[in-house]
């Protein structure tokens, strides 16, 4: 049986040691946290949404990018200081452009593919991750970017997804508690919503009791292919060890770039960190809070509901390399914005983080061989 060394265990780690096992293949995760999911995988804004697919590589999104960069609260802020690695992805960003149509409809097919495998592990491995079935509206308070979001559902209905347009009155009906102030909508209800890190350490716990095996709090120092292994040098609690597999899947978030360079690879994944709020509801901020997991697309902020008493907003894109930084001004666009569109929800106990998204130039995964 081959020996299979998985780097990372946040939500692709873990998935892929998953797949791995139900393969016979014998899986080893190494991870340099204590626990799985305690990075990128914490705490995002939970949505599993093909119909959110659509990749940012468009002039619409440069120009938007363009004059964000003048507000503090802006969804994307950036540090303009000269950093080679940050402005040659923005320079491949920019020609990925063209790909624009191929990419968003490559994207969409392998959310959809991606929707239906999460929900296969869950209910096998009997995981509860406060998933809401109840699908992801996009909601507009401006005609443009209505719009655009015509523009954007026809190009996701070539992947076969389908974003169905509903007026005011039908996205109040869906969800009750938005105000009277939007234009309309599109309500997708084959996207889903829930807990990242309580599926990611549900599915780890899985793994184990399945016989796969997590080194945690463990480092990766170096890594060295040969002809018929892999070594891999990783260090824990002070001491040094050499281990050998037969092969290594790198999933290690935005240390992908570093591990796979070892191997002669190059995978240009930045750090494009995302910040939340999870909102511990009263009772009466519980009957205030929307259910139905929400987009604000001119806002960029996502919302999700967990379990009865929990209420995660997020959003933004900050280009400031791997800095971990949780920024009050970052924070408090997330707390008006919830403050402005749900009156009723007290956010007096609200949990900040801040995740980095480890993101190709062209928004796609890098997948494949080595």
């Amino acid at each position: 049986m081959s020996h299979i060394a998985v780097i990372g265990a946040g939500i692709t780690g873990v998935t892929m040691a998953s797949k791995l096992l139900d393969r016979g293949f014998d899986v080893t995760v190494i991870e340099r946290q204590p626990y799985p999911a305690m990075e990128t995988s914490f705490a995002n804004g939970g949505q599993l949404s093909a119909s959110n697919a659509e990749v940012w590589n468009s002039w619409g999104t440069v120009l938007k990018g363009m004059k964000w960069l003048a507000r503090k609260d802006a969804p994307l802020s950036m540090n303009l200081s000269p950093n080679w690695h940050k402005y040659s992805w923005l320079t491949e960003f920019l020609l990925a452009i063209p790909a624009h149509r191929r990419n968003t409809v490559e994207t969409a097919r392998m959310a959809q593919m991606a929707r239906g495998l999460l929900l296969d592990m869950a209910d096998r491995a009997g995981i509860d991750f406060d998933l809401e079935q109840r699908g992801i509206l996009h909601f507009y308070k401006d005609a443009g970017e209505f719009e655009a979001g015509r523009r954007s559902s026809a190009l996701l209905a070539q992947a076969g997804l389908e974003r169905r347009e509903v007026s005011a009155d039908e996205a109040r009906r869906i969800e009750p508690a938005l105000g009277r102030d939007i234009l309309g909508g599109f309500h997708t209800d084959t996207d889903f919503s829930g807990d990242i890190h309580k599926f990611t350490t549900g599915l780890a716990a899985d793994i184990e009791a399945r016989g796969g095996r997590f080194l945690l709090d463990t480092s990766v120092s170096a890594t060295r292919a040969h002809s018929d292994c892999v070594e891999i040098e990783v260090a824990q609690a002070g001491q040094r060890d050499v281990l050998e597999f037969d092969g290594v899947v790198v999933s290690a978030g935005i240390g992908s770039r570093a591990i796979a360079s070892q191997y002669g690879d190059r995978v240009n994944v930045y750090p494009v960190k995302g910040y939340s709020v999870t909102v511990q509801m009263d009772d009466a901020s519980q009957g205030a809070a929307p259910i139905v997991s929400l987009l604000d697309e001119k806002a960029k902020i996502v919302t999700s509901r967990l379990g009865a008493d929990r209420f995660r907003i997020a959003g933004t894109a900050e280009f400031n390399g791997a800095n971990y930084d949780i920024r009050a001004d970052r924070i408090k666009p997330l707390i008006d914005w919830c403050r402005d569109n749900f009156p009723g929800i007290c956010t007096r106990n609200a949990t900040p983080w801040a995740g980095l998204r480890p993101m190709m130039p062209n928004m796609m995964p890098r997948l494949g061989q080595g």
